[in-house]
């Protein structure tokens, strides 16, 4: 498995992304970025998909430390989160698993890192 994810029945989606937003605020993430999927598919494809958001998330101090070991892995950073509704309405979130993001990567060191990170997303899914 590649992500962590958790299911949020009962929650609507803009509920969903500003509760995932606050918990990956408190627990050391920022968000650097945000891709609204569903907006860009019906501006460019004129393509209807329920929402769907891409959460750049990112802990300074962890990205600090694999940029130290690895100066290429910004290619592989920040950490994705999801925010999806699901066709049956059901909004899920999920966020990457850095240690299977990272495997690709030949370093031990960089993988103690992912490890780490890997645990605070985790934490993060499971606060949700």
């Amino acid at each position: 498995m590649y992500t962590f994810d958790k299911q949020l029945p009962d929650t609507a989606f803009d509920a969903a992304v500003t509760r995932t937003k606050q918990v990956l605020a408190d627990n050391g993430f920022g968000v650097l970025s945000e891709i609204d999927v569903q907006k860009t598919m019906k501006s460019k494809l004129d393509a209807d998909l329920p929402g769907y958001l891409i959460l750049g998330a990112c802990n300074p101090k962890m990205a600090f430390e694999a940029l130290k070991l690895e100066p290429r892995v910004g290619a592989m950073l920040p950490c994705n989160v999801i925010v999806r509704e699901q066709e049956n309405g059901v909004v899920e979130v999920s966020a990457i698993d850095p240690v299977a993001s990272m495997q690709a990567i030949g370093n031990a060191e960089l993988q103690a890192v992912a490890g780490k990170v890997q645990a605070m997303l985790s934490d993060v899914v499971k606060a949700l």
